[in-house]
This record gives C-alpha cells, sequence and structure tokens, in this order.
C-alpha cells in the first residue's frame, strides 16, 4: 500500500532550524510543515503590518526558506518530491510569497511554484455586526479603534487547491494547526471531503505532529522520572500515512529524543478539552478509542481515531490592544537573601502608592521562593535561599505608568536595601486576544501562485 511522509518541521514561530534540515535531507519525506502560528502570534502579525505594509510574516520565514528550498524540488528517480507547507505567511501571506520567490532566485532554484493562501483574514466582515460578543463577554464595539485583527481559523481546502495547482511550497495565514497536515493527506490520497473517519484519523496525525519537539520528548521530559536521551539533539516526528489514515510516528535514525507510546499520548491529550469531539474546520475528530503500539524503536502505530461532521461555524481569533505592562527585576545575593528581597518588595508596593501609579492589575513575586506556588506553598523550604530575584510587573491603562514600575525597581539599587544587582525594566504593549464563531459560508478562501522561471 503507498505511504506518504510528512515531517513536522517547527512547533511555534522561534523554533529550532537543525531538525528541519534534518528531516528534509535524511527524513526521505514528501511533505515538511512548519506550524508557527499562535493565537497570539498573528495578533502581533497584524501589528507589525499595520506598521509596515510589507510586513506581518514570521521573522523566522527568511532563515528557514534558506536552508530549506535547497531540499524542496521534484524529486529524481529513487527520490520523493518534497515540498513545504506553512502558516508563516501570518498577517501577511502574499509578501511572504514573494520573500520566498526572492530566495529562490538567491539560492539560483528556477521552476519553484510558491502559492499563498489567503481569505483568514475578516476582520472587515466581523465589523459589518459590531454587536457581536466575545468569549470575553465584551462586545467588537466596546472595544472601537483597540481592535486590531480578527482571523478565521481555515481548514484544508485552500492547501489543496494549492498543491492541485502543482505548488512546491504552500504559504497561508491562519489555519487550524492539524489541517496543515491533514491537507496532504486528503490531496494525495483522495479522501471525499464528507469522509469523517479518514479526515478524523489524518487530524489525529497533525494533531500529533503538530507542535513539532513536544512529540518526540521535549517537553516531555523529566529527569529521574522520564528520561529523554540527548534532549539537545532532539529530533523532530515524521508520520508515514497509508490511504486508510493509519500511520507509524517516528524521526530521523540517530536522532536524539525518543518516540513511543507515552510521548504520543501525552501530545493526544494537549489542547483537546473533550477526546471525543475535538472541533477543528474539517471534521470534529474523535480520538477516545486510540491505541499506540511500537513496532519498533523509536516508532508508534497510531489507530483508533474517528469522526463526525465538522461545525457549521469557523472560529475567529480577535486581537486587541488592552494597555500596557510595566516591569522591574533586580537580584539578591549572600546571606539575608530572602529578607531583603521581601523588604525591596514592600518598598516598591509602597513607593507606587505614594507616587499614586495606577494600574489594572499588579504582581509582586520573589523567583524561586513564591512566584509559581504563591507564599504558602513557596515557603515551605528545607533551607532559605541564598539568592532571590525580585520581579514586580503590573498592567496599566497607559503606558507612562508602566514605564514608572521598571524605574521603581531599578532605584532600589541606591535606595535600598543594600546588594541588589542585575536590575532590569521593561514595557511593552499587551495585545489580548478573544474568540468568536463566523458562519462558514461568510469566509472566502483564494490562492495566488508565485512562478519562479
Amino acid at each position: 500500500m503507498r505511504t506518504l511522509r510528512i515531517g513536522s518541521g517547527a512547533g511555534y514561530s522561534g523554533d529550532r532550524i537543525e531538525p528541519a534540515i534534518e528531516l528534509a535531507e535524511h527524513g526521505e519525506l514528501d511533505y515538511l510543515v512548519f506550524e508557527c502560528l499562535a493565537e497570539r502570534t498573528i495578533a502581533l502579525a497584524q501589528q507589525a503590518r499595520l506598521a509596515d505594509p510589507q510586513a506581518g510574516y514570521d521573522p523566522l520565514l527568511s532563515e528557514r526558506m534558506l536552508r530549506v528550498l535547497p531540499f524542496v524540488g521534484r524529486g529524481t528517480e529513487g527520490r520523493r518530491r518534497l515540498r513545504v507547507i506553512t502558516n508563516m505567511g501570518a498577517a501577511n501571506p502574499l509578501d511572504a510569497a514573494r520573500e520566498v520567490r526572492r530566495i529562490a532566485r538567491q539560492l539560483g532554484l528556477s521552476g519553484l511554484k510558491v502559492v499563498a493562501v489567503t481569505g483568514d483574514d475578516v476582520l472587515a466582515t466581523v465589523l459589518e455586526d459590531s454587536r457581536q460578543t466575545l468569549d470575553n463577554g465584551q462586545t467588537l464595539a466596546s472595544l472601537g479603534k483597540r481592535l486590531i485583527s480578527a482571523n478565521a481559523y481555515l481548514g484544508v481546502d485552500g492547501i489543496i487547491e494549492a498543491l492541485q495547482a502543482d505548488a512546491d511550497v504552500v504559504i497561508t495565514g491562519r489555519v487550524a494547526d492539524p489541517s496543515l497536515f491533514l491537507a496532504p493527506q486528503v490531496f494525495e490520497f483522495g479522501w471525499a471531503a464528507d469522509d469523517w473517519t479518514r479526515l478524523g484519523r489524518g487530524t489525529l496525525v497533525g494533531h500529533l505532529l503538530e507542535c513539532a519537539g513536544q512529540l518526540s520528548g521535549g517537553y516531555f521530559a523529566d529527569p529521574g522520572f522520564k528520561d529523554v536521551p540527548n534532549l539537545a539533539r532532539l529530533g523532530f516526528p515524521l508520520a508515514e500515512v497509508d490511504a486508510t489514515g493509519h500511520a507509524v510516528i517516528s524521526k530521523v535514525a540517530g536522532s536524539g529524543g525518543r518516540i513511543d507510546p507515552a510521548t504520543c499520548t501525552e501530545q493526544m491529550i494537549y489542547e483537546v478539552h473533550d477526546p471525543a469531539a475535538y472541533l477543528t474546520p474539517d471534521v470534529s475528530a474523535d480520538f477516545s478509542g486510540v491505541s499506540f503500539t511500537a513496532p519498533g524503536p523509536d516508532q508508534v502505530a497510531v489507530q483508533g481515531a474517528d469522526g463526525q461532521a465538522r461545525p457549521a461555524d469557523l472560529k475567529v481569533s480577535v486581537g486587541y490592544l488592552d494597555g500596557w505592562i510595566g516591569e522591574g527585576q533586580i537580584s539578591y545575593g549572600g546571606p539575608g537573601a530572602l529578607a531583603r528581597g521581601r523588604l525591596a518588595r514592600e518598598v516598591v508596593l509602597e513607593r507606587l502608592k505614594l507616587t499614586g501609579v495606577v494600574y489594572e492589575e499588579i504582581r509582586a513575586e520573589l523567583i524561586g521562593v513564591d512566584a509559581l506556588h504563591g507564599t504558602e506553598l513557596g515557603a515551605r523550604s528545607d533551607s532559605e535561599p541564598w539568592e532571590v530575584r525580585l520581579r514586580v510587573a503590573a498592567r496599566c491603562a497607559d503606558r507612562a505608568a508602566a514605564v514608572r514600575i521598571g524605574n521603581e525597581v531599578e532605584t532600589l539599587y541606591t535606595n535600598g536595601p543594600y546588594g541588589g544587582g542585575g536590575a532590569n525594566k521593561s514595557v511593552r504593549q499587551v495585545v489580548a486576544v478573544a474568540s468568536l464563531l463566523l458562519p462558514r459560508d461568510a469566509v472566502s478562501v483564494k490562492i495566488h501562485s508565485e512562478d519562479l522561471q
């Protein structure tokens, strides 16, 4: 039976590039998929595009394509044709595709076809009814000019159309993570749009691969409990899928990490609210009957996924500006470090009151003591730490107020307690994210081809 080999080249925007190169060179792949978007990532990309109309795509797109494009091509006898699918287009798939074309020319590659998929940017559409309510209870109208983005989670349709157009590289914006991996399966095996069982199986493959190194032991590693070999050389996973949607997950031989039923089980339940109804734009996938077996070292056979009819609506991720975060940090070490850190915290909080700094919420914590578990659990230690770091962060409606948070921490240098060092401060604008639903027929997906002669 014919099989399809799909590799995961990235699990988030800032991921490593070396494991992707390893897959491209040694994975005998048909497709290499870079999944690089999160809800906040695309909102920030939309913000970047507002400042520069030619920006808004993934900042590592150029570097990744410089490294990967030499492996992309039509294939030779005995070698599979490698294609790339990625959502690194973020808020600007068109200019991302043009950048890929530019890099291909720089590398002296000819005959490469780059196709952009658009249609996920639905800001104008949702603003037609500003009375719509987000999942946080706010209406679009209440956000006013703070609203910066609205992107629908597209499914496989645009990617399949791009592959039908013989694309070597497919660049999308917001597409549901598993759909990036499901699309080549549907295209290559000719699955029907309502073959819910196969679409559910293919979605499971995509969900397993979408976070890259998480599946091959990265997020799994816990020394002494769940040991992972050679983590510094972590290999990213690939799936060999057959026409029925069943798959074997593995990685390049000799690469670091581990793939077994335990790593696959953890990834399967990652970000899944209901395993029997994992909603995507393509299918309501059912993972409740999935089984994992290990036919060999670093190999996992995946079976048992199913599916039901896809949702009628598409999820839309809405980004909006929500104030500023001001932050300051400073460290104390040696005898009495904890007492001095606690005194420093008291001083900063009192200073903010005395100087009338207005904030909506604040955190003042001692990293390594009470930052993660609070004062009750954090205080339960066998001995007093000899180094602590004070972190004070506050969310403010006004940027000037946010600036004063870090300033007050920095003044501890000379205003006590003694021995503070390594102070830093920062201010950043908050891009908040919320969601709403949009009827599927309100979204129009299009493809745009960039041929390289």
